[in-house]
């Protein structure tokens, strides 16, 4: 793993472990999203339905559009979740 070295306190040097630091981060992006995604669905859906300037809207699919897009996101981003309700989180049944 790649390391940092710092000077702390009274001059001692502090370790640093990035890799350990960039796993943590990347745990908390990925449970970020499916969260994210479903606002980002309530708020299109709340916003009404911008597809009433293109003519043939009346046609398109009821699949079609931003607000399941959102949705299947947030679905398809879901895994993180899943794993920390499961107790197969990176910290759930230490290490």
């Amino acid at each position: 793993m790649s390391e940092a070295y710092a000077s702390g306190s009274f001059g001692r040097v502090v370790r640093y472990d990035i890799g350990a630091a960039a796993r943590g981060l990347a745990d908390w992006l990925g449970l970020a999203a499916a969260p994210t995604f479903v606002v980002m669905a309530l708020i299109t859906a709340a916003g009404g339905e911008p597809q009433l300037l293109c003519s043939a809207a009346h046609l398109a699919s009821p699949l079609g559009g931003m607000v399941p897009m959102y949705l299947l996101m947030s679905a398809f981003h879901s895994g993180p979740w899943l794993k920390l309700i499961s107790g197969r989180g990176s910290g759930a049944r230490g290490s």
